[in-house]
């Protein structure tokens, strides 16, 4: 066994001369424990926080979404159609209709989108998910699906008959001001038979309908459409499949994954999860700076020993090896614990919701390999400078 570790941890786990020496050991011990027990809970519960805020999307956003290079619409062929059926790494496909409309119900009006989908979408999207009353699109042209903050701005409940009709209204393209303004919308009265719920800013925005509607509304061709949405078979590669898609287009369409459609969200996200490991570290980093001041009064408290081992024919450098190991060690077994406690906390939350956002909802959080390594060698790498810093105190004046 190696002379400077051997001698370390009997230092390590042997008691000091002075009941000071042991106390600041101790504290130092904990500060580390805690330091990473800290760091592995933030992590874990910024990596729960991510896939609760992105769950959302899932449930809306299809894998990859197709838009066109230029204007608002482009033409899907019935070759093409034919060839998107033969990509096997593609399960389902929806074309989509989207457009700003204008919203009537009684006496109360409200700016919106309509977005007309085929009888694929549910297939692509999880519609079951996200209707919360009513039902979804039967195919019927006369019938859409409104959001929780649009039926909530315009009173609007799910219609079990035709009495009280949804006007929706389109401008007709052109210039200047019509003398008859009657004459510059295109209009149609449909029935809500369903409403969905997703987050605010969805809610308030959309209206689901066929594509029959949308067509109808927006005056345009069988073969036109705004967006292409796609979900893919599991394991595929989404850059192959984009591949594929750009040569059956030509290299005219803009395709993005999920990814891409909630880059702002990811970007928050990863930004929060930044600056909260950079404030844990920060507070980890004082803490493991207690390591430093233990093993200095550890080289006071052993100096006599210290001048023994250099009289016996130890060199300088092994000597300083004994308490930059001594160091080390107290970090790595820090560490060690503070993740095992930091798993056992996060395993009590996602069992029993130790901690919870509302009497129903405890606070999200995931386990991943990813926060054991980072927290680790985040903490193994501090103390090991903080075990450099204080070992380097040894000199030749020290121990002669």
């Amino acid at each position: 066994m190696n002379f400077s570790y051997y001698i370390a941890k009997r230092y390590l786990f042997s008691p000091g001369s002075s009941n000071a020496i042991n106390i600041i050991t101790i504290i130092a011990a904990a500060g580390v424990v805690i330091g990473a027990m800290a760091l592995f809970l933030v992590l874990s519960g910024f990596a729960g926080l991510k896939d609760f805020s992105l769950q959302f999307s899932t449930y809306f956003d299809p894998d990859l979404k197709m838009y066109p290079v230029s204007g608002k619409t482009f033409t899907v062929t019935s070759s093409q159609r034919e060839k998107l059926d033969k990509i096997k790494e593609i399960a389902h496909y929806s074309e989509i209709i989207e457009e700003r409309v204008f919203l009537e119900f009684r006496d109360k009006q409200k700016a919106a989108f309509i977005k007309g989908v085929d009888a694929n979408y549910n297939k692509v999207i999880k519609t079951d998910s996200i209707v919360v009353f009513g039902e979804w699109l039967q195919g019927n042209d006369y019938q859409v699906v409104a959001g929780n903050g649009i039926s909530r701005e315009l009173s609007m409940t799910v219609e079990p008959t035709y009495t009280n009709l949804l006007s929706i209204y389109v401008p007709k393209p052109g210039k200047g001001i019509p003398s008859d303004p009657s004459k510059a919308f295109r209009t149609q009265k449909v029935v809500n038979i369903g409403v969905y719920s997703l987050n605010d800013d969805l809610d308030k925005k959309y209206i689901f309908a066929t594509t029959g509607l949308a067509r109808k509304l927006l005056d345009l061709p069988n073969d036109q459409v705004t967006h292409l949405e796609f979900k893919l078979s599991p394991g595929v590669d989404e850059e192959v499949v984009i591949q594929k898609l750009l040569s059956v287009f030509n290299d005219q369409v803009l395709i993005k994954n999920r990814v891409q459609l909630n880059d702002t969200l990811y970007k928050m996200l990863n930004t929060e999860n930044l600056v909260a490991y950079l404030v844990i570290t920060l507070i980890a980093i004082i803490a493991l700076f207690n390591v430093a001041g233990a093993i200095i009064m550890m080289i006071i408290d052993k100096r006599n020993n210290a001048k023994t081992l250099y009289s016996i024919g130890a060199s300088l450098g092994s000597i300083r090896k004994i308490f930059l190991f001594q160091g080390a060690l107290m970090t790595v077994l820090g560490a060690l614990l503070g993740l095992g406690l930091g798993l056992i906390i996060i395993v009590l939350q996602q069992q029993f919701g130790l901690l919870m956002i509302t009497p129903s909802l405890p606070y999200p959080t995931r386990i991943t390999s990813m926060s054991f390594v980072v927290v680790f060698f985040t903490i193994t790498a501090i103390g090991f400078i903080a075990s450099v810093l204080a070992s380097s105190r040894i000199n030749q004046k020290l121990v002669s």
